[in-house]
């Protein structure tokens, strides 16, 4: 199991308002503390945790964070209808649409994605699987 995925920032202005577009719709928990964000999703009592915790930091050894070729976080969604709403409130928040909402050939019928760059230049995905809506076949 991912325990936590940390991405790093140049700019927490601009990283704030954009993972705060998408993050807290997805049911993440928000704090912001001198080190950085904090996203986490509500675990409760005597639970343990199922999915990663998400914290937006400059780097530890204090040199520019750049974005890494190849790495890639996704996010699920509930709907097609979510991952739509939250991809167009992140680019409105200072992300860049890497590949608008929609299905992929290359990817199962039901997969159903969007990709986003930060403003820091990493890439996100929003995507859903949901079975209960229509794939990419019908």
């Amino acid at each position: 199991m991912i325990a936590y995925i940390t991405i790093g920032t140049n700019d927490m202005t601009r990283a704030r308002a954009f993972y705060t577009a998408f993050l807290p719709a997805l049911g993440y928990d928000f704090s912001q503390g001198s080190d950085g964000l904090s996203f986490a999703l509500p675990v409760a009592e005597g639970e343990v945790p199922t999915a990663p915790d998400v914290y937006v930091k400059h780097p530890f050894d204090g040199a520019p964070a750049a974005a890494g070729n190849g790495v890639m976080v996704a996010f699920q969604a509930d709907t097609h209808a979510q991952v739509r709403a939250l991809h167009a409130a992140a680019v409105a928040a200072g992300g860049t649409d890497e590949g608008a909402p929609g299905f992929r050939a290359a990817y199962s019928a039901g997969f159903y994605v969007g990709y986003l760059r930060d403003p820091q230049g990493n890439k996100i995905a929003l995507f859903s699987s949901n079975p209960d809506e229509p794939s990419r076949d019908g």
